[in-house]
């Protein structure tokens, strides 16, 4: 009886697994995008390690923050990178969807006092989190 449990259980997660991929494809950024977000990257992390220490933002944003990073340290994704273009998506997807929740939490103007590239860099940015562009 426990085994059924535990098979039931099993194909249950990798349904929804599957479900979670076959989202990541349908709202995957295009390639370009992507491609713009991961020469972001190294000043997005700093971003969310900055906006994280920031005091005067709410708990919520500031756990969420936290949150974020910890899943981007981890090795393992819900996607792997080796899969083509959705490997990276997911981890690009979870950092758009994070900086628009913070976004409208603490303002943009967060973002703007914590970011540690270029005027151009932060367009970019807003443009691949789809906040709009001051």
């Amino acid at each position: 009886m426990w085994w059924q449990i535990a098979v039931g259980v099993l194909l249950g997660l990798a349904l929804v697994w599957v479900a979670l991929i076959a989202a990541l494809w349908v709202v995957k950024p295009p390639q370009d995008r992507l491609a713009e977000a991961l020469r972001l990257l190294p000043d997005v992390i700093r971003l969310l390690a900055r906006l994280a220490r920031d005091t005067s933002l709410p708990t919520g944003v500031r756990w969420r923050l936290f949150a974020l990073l910890g899943y981007l340290a981890l090795p393992i994704d819900l996607v792997p990178d080796f899969i083509p273009v959705i490997g990276y998506a997911d981890d690009a997807v979870i950092v758009a969807w994070a900086l628009r929740s913070v976004a409208r939490r603490a303002g943009p103007q967060a973002l703007e006092a914590h970011w540690p590239g270029t005027p151009d860099g932060l367009a970019a940015l807003r443009r691949i989190a789809g906040l709009p562009i001051a």
